[in-house]
C-alpha cells in the first residue's frame, strides 16, 4: 500500500502546486502555439480558455468536496464508473496527459534556456537540458512532501512576481496600448480560435494537480475547492497580462517565428539583454518548479490506481514502496517523449488526451453520481459541449496539418484502452479461480 501524508500540504502549498504546474507550461511554452492558430487575438484566447475551465472546474470541485483523495481524479473515476476499464482508461489518459505536460514542460526549460547563448532551437541541446530537469525533477520529489511544498512555495512565488513585473513593464514601454490586439482583424477562422481555446485549456489544466493531493491537503473539503479557485484565477490574470505585454513587443510574425521562446524574443526589443536574462531566468524558475509539481501530482496518482487494482505494476526489482516505482515510470516515458516529440506535437497530444478524460469525468458525474453528490447539471452539461467543441476543433486544425498526430494519438488510446482492458478481465479470471 502507498502512504500518504494526512494535513502536510497547507492551502498555499495546494496553490503553489497548482500555479508551478499551470505557469510551467502554460505563458512559456503555450502562447507562440496559441498565437499561431489565433493570429493576434491570442490574448483573449487565453480568457476564453478560463471560461471553459472554470465550467470543467465545477466537476472537480464537487467531486473533491465529497471524496477528497490522494488519488483525486483516479477516485472521482472509481466512484462513477466502479474499478473497471473506463476508470483505468481514463485515468491512464490523464496520467498520460499529465506526463507529456511534463515533456513539454522540460523542452521549454531546454528551449528558453539556450536563448542566453544564441543558439539555434533546434539543437540536441534542447531535448539533453530537458531529460537533466526531469531527473532533478525525481531527485526532489523522492525527498517527500515538506521539501516539495516549500520548492513549490517559494518558486510559485518568484514566478507571479516576476510574470507581472514582466507584464507591467511591457505594457507601460508599450504606452499601455493594446491597439496590436484591439485593431487586429479577426481573419484565423473559427476552426483556429476553437482549436486554439483547447490548447488555452491545457495551459490551466494543472489545476487538476491539486485534486491529486486531496487527501494530504490540510481541510480539504474546504481547500481543496478554493486552492483550484485561486490558481486558475492567479494564472488567468498572468496570462492576460503578459499575453498584452508580447502582442505590444512583437507582430504576429514575429511571435509566430519564434513560437517555442515568444516571451524571451519579447524582452529583446523591450528590455534589451538584461530582459532577456530576466526573462529566461523566469522561465527557468517556472519550468523546473511546473516540473517538480506534475510529476509529484501524476506518481500520486498512478500509486492510487496501483492500490486499486486497476493498473498493473512490476518493480522490476527496485527498492522502495509504489510511489517510488511510479515516479521513475512517469520520468521514464516523460524522457523518451522529449528527446523524440517537438513542443507543437506534445502540446496537442496533451490537450487530445486531456479533453477527452474531462468530458468523461463530466459524463461520470452527470449520469452516476446524482444521489451522492449534489450539483447543477445545466454546469456540467455546458462543460461538456465546450470541451466537445474544442476538441474537434483542435483534432480537425491538426487532422489538415499533421495527420500523423492524429494517428499516434488514436492508436496510444486504442493501445490504452485494450491493455487496459485485457488487465481488467486476466485479473477478474485470477481472482475468480482463487
Amino acid at each position: 500500500m502507498v502512504s500518504y501524508e494526512k494535513n502536510s500540504l497547507t492551502l498555499t502549498g495546494a496553490v503553489s502546486l497548482g500555479t508551478g504546474v499551470m505557469i510551467g507550461a502554460g505563458i512559456f511554452a503555450l502562447l507562440g502555439q496559441i498565437a499561431e492558430l489565433a493570429g493576434m487575438m491570442f490574448p483573449f484566447i487565453f480568457l476564453l480558455g478560463a471560461v471553459v475551465t472554470a465550467f470543467s472546474a465545477y466537476s472537480y470541485i464537487k467531486f473533491s468536496n465529497t471524496y477528497p483523495s490522494a488519488g483525486g481524479i483516479a477516485m472521482y473515476l472509481e466512484k462513477a464508473y466502479g474499478k473497471g476499464v473506463v476508470t483505468g482508461f481514463a485515468a491512464l489518459l490523464m496520467a498520460f496527459s499529465m506526463v507529456i505536460n511534463e515533456s513539454l514542460v522540460a523542452r521549454t526549460f531546454g528551449t528558453y534556456t539556450i536563448q542566453l547563448f544564441n543558439m539555434d532551437q533546434n539543437t540536441y541541446l534542447v531535448p539533453v537540458l530537458g531529460v537533466c530537469l526531469l531527473i532533478f525533477a525525481f531527485l526532489v520529489n523522492i525527498s517527500g512532501n515538506t521539501v516539495i511544498e516549500k520548492f513549490s512555495f517559494s518558486m510559485a512565488f518568484v514566478k507571479i512576481i516576476g510574470i507581472s513585473i514582466f507584464g507591467f513593464v511591457g505594457l507601460w514601454i508599450a504606452g499601455g496600448s493594446f491597439s496590436n490586439v484591439t485593431s487586429a482583424p479577426m481573419d484565423a477562422g473559427l476552426e483556429g480560435y476553437l482549436a486554439s481555446i483547447a490548447l488555452a485549456v491545457l495551459a490551466y489544466k494543472g489545476f487538476t494537480t491539486i485534486t491529486n493531493s486531496g487527501s494530504e491537503i490540510k481541510d480539504p473539503h474546504h481547500n481543496v475547492s478554493r486552492a483550484i479557485i485561486i490558481s486558475i484565477s492567479i494564472c488567468a490574470l498572468l496570462y492576460l497580462l503578459v499575453s498584452f505585454a508580447v502582442a505590444g513587443s512583437l507582430d504576429l510574425p514575429e511571435i509566430i517565428a519564434a513560437r517555442d521562446f515568444a516571451l524571451a524574443e519579447a524582452a529583446r526589443p523591450v528590455f534589451g539583454n538584461y530582459g532577456l536574462w530576466f526573462t529566461v531566468g523566469l522561465a527557468i524558475i517556472a519550468t523546473v518548479s511546473g516540473i517538480i509539481a506534475s510529476v509529484f501530482a501524476v506518481s500520486r496518482m498512478l500509486a492510487m490506481l496501483t492500490d486499486m487494482n486497476v493498473i498493473p505494476h512490476r518493480h522490476f526489482g527496485m527498492p522502495g514502496d509504489i510511489q517510488k516505482h511510479t515516479l521513475v515510470y512517469t520520468i521514464v516515458v516523460a524522457i523518451l517523449l522529449t528527446i523524440f516529440f517537438d513542443l507543437s506535437r506534445i502540446a496537442a497530444l496533451g490537450a487530445i488526451f486531456y479533453l477527452i478524460m474531462d468530458i468523461i469525468i463530466h459524463w461520470g458525474l452527470l449520469r452516476y453520481m446524482r444521489e451522492e453528490i449534489e450539483f447543477k447539471s445545466s454546469v456540467v452539461i455546458s462543460a461538456i459541449i465546450l470541451d466537445a467543441i474544442v476538441l474537434t476543433a483542435l483534432v480537425i486544425s491538426k487532422a489538415s496539418s499533421d495527420m500523423f498526430l492524429i494517428v499516434v494519438a488514436a492508436v496510444m488510446m486504442v493501445v490504452i484502452f485494450a491493455g487496459e482492458r485485457f488487465f481488467i478481465r486476466s485479473n477478474h479470471d485470477n481472482n475468480g479461480q482463487t
